[in-house]
């Protein structure tokens, strides 16, 4: 009896020990990442699983990263629909005319871009930058999409509102519809022409990750994604109204700069600073960046400096560490660079633990049986 109590001891022991090495193991890499962080905001369903802020894998390619001038700022790559890099772009910012993006997006989508449009009152009161509506005139559709995406007018903008929302506020709700049926959870607009603006429930508002999505979407997956682009391509727009002819021109300048912008949108207010939000196609992929609070005044060329950084970042052998699939997401910022969690690399822990864990209770159970 007791050569067979120590025969079976010497097996139970070694299988012991297997065990509770590959559980010891697990649980030490999973503790260098999880940790460290409690992962806030894991429950948000959005497209902002695949990043957080500063999105940066070691502290090595941290030197790498462009040197931009704007507070926050962000990189997408809309094919993966990844985060190539991201500063504070998850930070609730004004993010001013940027947000004629969607609403042109959503008029488009909405409306029939030959319907007439007749101005009320409080579009042709809008502040300057405006093309000088009159209250009771009637406007083509297509002539005011034209002159809010290429001039920027606000007095444009806030006509289309009101024919396709019925009210600035009615509009504003398809807005911040459309912008979380696409994953953008971090937006909230009150304006049709992203004017600052207040109310009870919070300030207008986006993040440099969502612009990057709501560009995409604009671009290249929504069904009116081909007059989008044919709208903010045109250099030059020329159209006849009552009060005389009327001329826009095309402020995106990166357009006539580089050879891979496809359609982009500036922006000033006095809270926001200059922004700027576009879509690029180079090297065969399919990218937007965006960026928000990129200088105040007299440093409006900032924008166009950052914008040109984040695209031959994008290309460089620098971006090619940062990538973070859609089932990562970055810890909470240190300095500059932040660690990156995989959520497979944790699940997949989770589920050694949990396979570790049946193990020891069954083999425990059936030791107990045993004996």
């Amino acid at each position: 009896m007791i050569i067979f109590l120590k025969k079976y001891k010497s097996k139970i022991a070694l299988m012991v020990f297997i065990c509770v090495l590959v559980c010891t193991v697990s649980c030490l890499l999973d503790f260098k990442t999880v940790e460290k962080q409690k992962m806030p905001g894991l429950e948000k369903k959005s497209v902002f699983m695949a990043a957080e802020n500063t999105v940066a894998k070691n502290t090595d390619k941290a030197v790498n990263e462009p040197k931009l001038h704007a507070v926050s700022a962000a990189l997408y790559d809309a094919d993966d629909e990844t985060f190539i890099y991201g500063r504070n772009m998850r930070d609730s910012m004004a993010n001013a005319s940027t947000t004629k993006l969607l609403t042109c997006i959503v008029a488009l989508e909405k409306a029939d871009i030959n319907d007439m449009v007749t101005v009320s009152q409080n579009a042709a009161s809008q502040p300057e930058v405006k093309l000088g509506l009159v209250a009771g005139n009637s406007y083509n559709m297509k002539d005011l999409l034209y002159g809010m995406m290429l001039e920027s007018f606000n007095d444009c903008a806030y006509a289309i509102a009101e024919h396709v929302g019925g009210s600035t506020e009615g509009f504003a709700k398809l807005m911040n519809e459309k912008a979380n049926e696409i994953g953008c959870l971090g937006t909230y607009f009150i304006t049709p022409n992203g004017l600052d603006a207040e109310n009870d429930i919070s300030f207008h508002h986006s993040t440099a990750g969502d612009l990057c999505v709501i560009m995409s979407y604009c671009a290249w997956k929504s069904p009116k994604s081909t007059q989008f682009l044919e709208i903010t391509q045109t250099m030059k727009y020329t159209f006849e109204t009552k009060e005389g002819q009327m001329v826009f021109s095309n402020h995106n300048r990166l357009l006539t700069e580089t050879d891979y912008c496809i359609s982009g949108k500036t922006g000033f207010t006095t809270k926001a600073g200059y922004c700027y939000v576009a879509a690029v196609e180079k090297d065969g992929r399919r990218m937007c960046l965006s960026l928000l609070g990129c200088g105040w005044p007299n440093n409006k060329n900032y924008k166009w400096a950052d914008a040109k950084s984040l695209v031959e970042y994008a290309v460089s052998d620098a971006a090619g560490d940062s990538y973070c699939d859609v089932a990562c997401v970055t810890a909470q910022q240190t300095g500059d660079t932040q660690n990156t969690i995989n959520l497979k690399y944790i699940e997949n822990n989770k589920k050694n633990k949990k396979i570790c864990k049946n193990f020891l209770k069954n083999f425990t159970i059936n030791i107990g049986n045993f004996f």
